[in-house]
């Protein structure tokens, strides 16, 4: 069945929608509360640039009728993060924000947290989000400084410099009662909250104490920090009368690229902004909807979300937070700022988008030149080693031409000074698990070298009986890249100036980049080990029990002598610590 004798079979209700290309591979997932009007308007009329390209790539379509427009969105949402299609917006982790974490522990103890798996249940009370790790730390390091706070991620048996000086109660030594832990919690709190006033008011008093007792280097330390909670602060004041928390989104639209804004308001403070820019594909309400949702799977859920009233039936399916809109007062004021922001966003970074654009396609295209195909998936490995020990591989993953870090892979390899060997090793592994738990496969394999690799490369294909492009990145004499070799050794001059080589060089990096930072961890846990192993009377037992109480050699380092002798003897303890510094 063609496309237009498919279309007249839609019905008239909600649901999802996959257009496919010639491939068969889902390129974009929509949803529609009514499936035939939306499916049949990609066929009809004039559209955007991303939404024209979308359509001539269409060559059939499937769809899925739900109940409601709340199913449409939550199954949208699931078949876009099962099949990431080309299309449509797809979250990374980095799009979770940072929040400070009060732990649940008797003790304050806070830490700077990103919520990337939201499935994961947090302990403890979350503060955020902040715009980016930098505020949030700013907020962490001025409670630090004003409040006795537990600082050691692991309580050691010692009291250290923080408790010397006031910043910290001695938790790791003394039974602090749960009242005088509770009051520094609840003031904590609401500093967090964005009541200033307590903390204001008792650096104040330190100030002026310290200015009487003439330790004038003390009060200008208070005074600084009182600067920083009133700048910090004043960048988060919002004309909100009431200490309200809600979240607010909006959008705008030029020359075929929309622009999105949200806007974090806890406790009437404005805490931060999310900012996406990029092509519109589709109509504007599914294209935000779709954001917005998928923004609250990886971020935590206010109790209150502002939108523009068209947005309202799109979003149905978005739970455990109450949905508004507003047309008037301070909160459809800080809608329509969300909206000047996202017109200011698309002013600003079009021509930015536009480039980026440009260098894809560029680059896309030469691609589907050399390899007479389209690549959306590209795979590229590379090994590591010191004189044949400690041998690691590694994979990095390309969708899209964009890293996606999720999918990077590293291989523990049997040590060899035969890089072939490694290389066999590693892409025999990685190929047979994929053929193993039917995983995605690769449109293109990019191995690190000429002749020699492919040959390789070409001999574990084939002993897997796969079929997917491959291609070496060749060097000349001076040890620089220089050209492609596919799989049928020819070899493939690319220009130093293009696009495509820029790429290239760039991957190359990056999957060198994360071999030899996993060689040196590996290398490094050896060198430790080794000091470990080779103390004299330091025997297994007592080695695993200092790695266990101290959890690294580094954190072993830190221990001044006096604190080795505490676990060990003395005379092992001089060697081990003697030992630890010979390098320094």
């Amino acid at each position: 069945m063609n496309i237009k004798d498919k279309l007249k079979t839609l019905p008239k209700k909600p649901g999802c929608y996959l257009m496919k290309d010639k491939d068969g591979k889902i390129i974009y997932v929509g949803k529609a509360i009514v499936l035939k009007n939306r499916v049949n308007s990609y066929f009809v009329g004039s559209h955007d640039y991303k939404t024209t390209k979308l359509v001539s790539n269409i060559k059939d379509f499937d769809y899925i009728v739900t109940k409601n427009e709340k199913e449409a969105l939550i199954l949208e949402y699931n078949l876009i993060k099962l099949h990431d299609p080309y299309y449509n917006i797809v979250f990374k982790d980095d799009k979770s924000y940072p929040y400070i974490l009060l732990k649940d522990t008797y003790e304050p103890y806070l830490e700077v947290v990103r919520l990337k798996n939201r499935s994961k249940r947090v302990k403890g009370r979350l503060f955020g989000p902040y715009p980016d790790v930098g505020a949030a730390r700013n907020m962490l390091d001025i409670i630090n400084k004003q409040y006795p706070t537990r600082k050691c991620s692991n309580l050691k048996q010692n009291l250290c410099l923080y408790y010397h000086i006031g910043l910290c109660r001695g938790y790791c030594k003394y039974k602090i009662s749960e009242d005088v832990a509770n009051e520094d919690k609840k003031k904590i709190i609401s500093f967090l909250n964005g009541d200033t006033n307590i903390i204001l008011k008792e650096l104040k008093e330190k100030m002026s104490k310290a200015t009487e007792d003439l330790e004038f280097e003390k009060a200008a330390q208070y005074r600084d920090l009182m600067n920083d909670i009133k700048v910090t602060t004043l960048k988060q004041a919002v004309e909100i009368r009431k200490k309200e928390t809600f979240d607010v989104f909006n959008y705008d639209v030029l020359d075929g690229m929309i622009a999105i804004t949200g806007l974090f308001i806890r406790n009437g403070n404005l805490l931060g902004k999310d900012k996406f820019i990029d092509y519109l594909v589709g109509d504007n309400e599914n294209f935000v909807s779709s954001y917005i949702y998928q923004y609250y799977q990886i971020n935590p859920k206010p109790k209150s979300l502002y939108i523009p009233n068209e947005l309202l039936p799109f979003l149905q399916g978005l739970e455990d937070i109450e949905i508004k809109t507003v047309s008037k007062g301070s909160k459809y004021q800080l809608l329509k700022r969300a909206k000047d922001n996202s017109f200011e966003s698309l002013r600003q970074n079009k021509d930015i988008v536009t480039n980026k654009n440009e260098y894809f396609n560029n680059v896309n295209d030469e691609l589907k030149r050399i390899f007479n195909k389209n690549i959306k998936r590209i795979e590229l490995f590379d090994n590591s080693h010191t004189s044949g020990v400690n041998t690691v591989g590694a994979m990095v993953v390309y969708k899209n031409l964009k890293p996606s870090k999720k999918d990077y892979r590293l291989y523990k390899l049997e040590d060899s000074a035969n890089d072939l060997k490694s290389m066999e090793e590693m892409l025999y592994r990685r190929y047979f698990r994929m053929i193993k738990d039917d995983l995605e496969r690769p449109d293109l394999i990019i191995v690190d070298g000429g002749r020699i690799q492919i040959e390789v490369a070409n001999k574990v294909l084939k002993a897997l009986d796969l079929k997917i492009s491959l291609c070496g990145l060749g060097k000349d004499d001076k040890h620089n890249t220089s050209y492609l070799m596919n799989n049928e050794y020819e070899k493939i001059e690319i220009d130093p100036s293009s696009k495509l080589f820029f790429f290239l060089s760039n991957a190359q990096d990056e999957v060198h980049r994360f071999a030899i930072t996993y060689h040196k961890k590996l290398r490094s846990k050896s060198t430790y080990k080794s000091i470990l192993d080779n103390i004299d009377g330091l025997g297994p037992k007592t080695r695993t029990k200092l790695l266990k109480k101290y959890k690294t050699i580094s954190n072993i380092k830190n221990l001044s002598l006096d604190e080795l002798k505490e676990v060990l003897q003395e005379k092992v303890a001089d060697r081990l610590y003697n030992k630890l510094r010979e390098n320094d």
